[in-house]
C-alpha cells in the first residue's frame, strides 16, 4: 500500500489507516475475536496506521489494540492514541483536563494498556478551555523528549489553537471529521495545515457510514447505537441527508463500485497530506474500503459529484449540542 506522510517531522502511515472507535465504544456491541482478525488482516494488506483513546470504552478499546498487536513487530505499527478528560472511579468523563499532570497520568495508562514502550502519534483529544495550548503542547514535547511519544498532534482544533501550538512544538497531525457531508476544515484549517507542513487525519471519512448506503433508517442501527443520538440520523434530518447518499449511490452504480469507495477516494483525492481513517469491525468492509485505492474515475465525474455536493445543505449538527460545545471554533 502507498504511504502518506504527516507533517515535516518524518511520520509516515499507510495511506488508509484503520479508525478502531467502534470495536469498543459507542457503536453497539461487537465481536473482541472478530475485531483483532480485522486488526491483523488490515497488518496483513498493508495497513499500519491505528487510530484509538484512552476515552474509547473508556480504557477498553486501548487493551483491546495491545491484545491484538501483541507478538506483532513494533516498528511494523503506527499506533495514535488521545488524552483529554479526568476520569472518576466509575471511569466516567468528569472533565476536560489538558494539565501537565493529567497528560502524565494519560500517556502512562495508554501505554501500559497498549503494551507498548511510545506512542507513535500523540493528539490532545479535545481542547481545554481551562489549560493554556501552550502549556499543554509543552508537556507533550517533554514526552518527545522522553522517548514516550514520537510526534504529536491535536483533534477538533481551530487555526488559532493550531498556530499557537505548532510555535511551541511542531505538530504532525491534526485530526478532523472530514468527508462529503462534513467539510468545514475547507475554509480556514485545512489551508492553516498547508501552510504549515501538518497533515490532516480525516476521521469519519464516510459519514459515520450514513455515506455507505447499507443504514437506511433509523432501524437498521441497533437500541445501544450512539448513531440514533445524532442529530444527522434523525427524524427529518435523516430522510433529507439521505439524498445526499443516493447521490454518492448514483456514481456508484455508474462505475459498478460501492458508494464506500466513491466517499473514501473523494477524501483520498483531497490531497496527500490527507489521510481517512474509515472504522469498520468486518473484514469485508475493510476490503471494500481498501479498494478505494484503487478506485479511478473521470475528472468530470468527480468535479460534478462536487458540484452536487457544493449545493447540498446537509440538516442537523455533526454532534449533539453537548459534544458540539467541545469542539473549538478559535480563528
Amino acid at each position: 500500500m502507498e504511504a502518506r506522510k504527516l507533517g515535516r517531522q518524518g511520520l509516515e502511515v499507510s495511506a488508509l489507516g484503520l479508525g478502531c472507535m467502534g470495536m469498543s465504544w459507542a457503536y453497539g456491541g461487537s465481536d473482541e475475536s472478530e475485531c483483532i482478525r480485522v486488526i491483523h488482516h488490515a497488518l496483513d494488506i498493508g495497513v499500519n496506521f491505528f487510530d484509538t483513546a484512552e476515552t474509547y470504552g473508556p480504557f477498553k478499546n486501548e487493551e483491546l489494540i495491545g491484545r491484538a498487536l501483541k507478538g506483532k513487530r513494533r516498528e511494523d505499527v503506527i499506533i495514535a492514541t488521545k488524552f483529554a478528560w479526568k476520569f472518576g472511579p466509575n471511569n466516567e468523563q468528569i472533565a476536560l483536563d489538558s494539565s501537565p499532570a493529567n497528560i502524565k497520568r494519560s500517556v502512562e495508562g495508554s501505554l501500559r494498556r497498549l503494551g507498548t514502550s511510545y506512542i507513535d502519534l500523540y493528539y490532545q483529544h479535545r481542547l481545554d478551555p481551562n489549560t493554556p495550548i501552550e502549556d499543554t503542547v509543552d508537556a507533550m514535547a517533554d514526552l518527545v523528549k522522553q522517548g514516550k511519544v514520537r510526534y504529536i498532534g491535536l483533534s477538533e482544533v481551530g487555526p488559532g489553537t493550531i498556530r499557537r501550538a505548532h510555535k511551541v512544538h511542531p505538530l504532525s497531525a491534526v485530526q478532523s471529521e472530514y468527508s462529503l457531508w462534513t467539510r468545514g476544515v475547507e475554509e480556514k484549517v485545512l489551508p492553516a495545515l498547508r501552510e504549515l507542513g501538518i497533515g490532516l487525519v480525516a476521521y469519519s471519512p464516510i459519514g459515520r457510514g450514513f455515506l455507505t448506503g447499507k443504514i437506511r433508517s433509523i432501524n437498521d442501527l441497533s437500541e445501544s447505537d450512539w448513531r440514533r443520538n445524532n442529530p444527522r440520523f434523525q427524524g427529518d434530518n435523516f430522510q433529507h441527508n439521505f439524498k445526499l447518499t443516493e447521490t454518492i449511490e448514483k456514481v456508484a452504480s455508474s462505475y459498478r463500485t460501492a458508494a464506500a469507495q466513491v466517499a473514501l477516494r473523494w477524501v483520498l483525492g483531497r490531497g496527500n497530506d490527507i489521510v481517512p481513517i474509515p472504522g469498520t469491525r468486518h473484514i469485508d468492509y475493510l476490503d471494500e474500503n481498501v479498494q478505494a485505492l484503487d478506485l479511478r474515475l473521470p475528472e468530470t465525474v468527480w468535479s460534478d459529484l462536487d458540484r452536487q455536493v457544493g449545493s447540498f445543505q446537509v440538516a442537523g449538527p455533526r454532534y449533539p449540542e453537548a459534544a458540539m460545545k467541545m469542539l473549538d471554533t478559535t480563528e
